[in-house]
């Protein structure tokens, strides 16, 4: 009884790193499209004389906004995430800080994922490609 108890453990230890690992490589597929729809976003963003903006964060309450050195164009009305000049995905929010009252707020490029607000409980979730469409078609008459 108890070597059947060890066995059938292991094969649910290998069934579950199995299943990880599958996951991990459609998020690093995932990923991958997502990167290629922000490069090409950039590139026609360019041609179309969308002129990128200092971007602004927000604190993770709300309550306060920090400028950022970051330059791109917001994809949402709400300001939530962007692109980067440097065609990186960026999820506008931070944690409070006095430092960044004064200096800026410091921006790490987040992984995009091809559906925006997947799995979150903030708002809809909607493709990526979608909100690119949307702020190319908008021009330079972003909210």
């Amino acid at each position: 009884m108890q070597d059947e108890q060890a066995v059938w453990r292991e094969q649910q230890r290998r069934d579950v790193a199995v299943r990880a690992a599958a996951l991990e490589a459609d998020r690093a597929a995932e990923a991958r499209r997502a990167e290629a729809l922000l490069d090409e976003f950039v590139r026609r963003a360019g041609e179309a004389g969308l002129r990128p903006h200092a971007l602004s964060a927000r604190s993770l309450d709300g309550r306060s906004t920090y400028r950022t050195h970051v330059r791109g164009w917001y994809l949402k009305a709400d300001r939530s995430v962007a692109v980067g000049e440097d065609g990186e995905y960026y999820v506008l929010t931070v944690a409070p800080s006095l430092r960044a009252r004064f200096a800026g707020a410091d921006l790490a490029p987040s992984v995009a994922r091809m559906i925006v607000g997947a799995g979150g409980g903030d708002g809809d979730p909607i493709p990526l490609q979608t909100l690119l469409d949307r702020r190319l078609t908008a021009g330079d008459r972003w909210p």
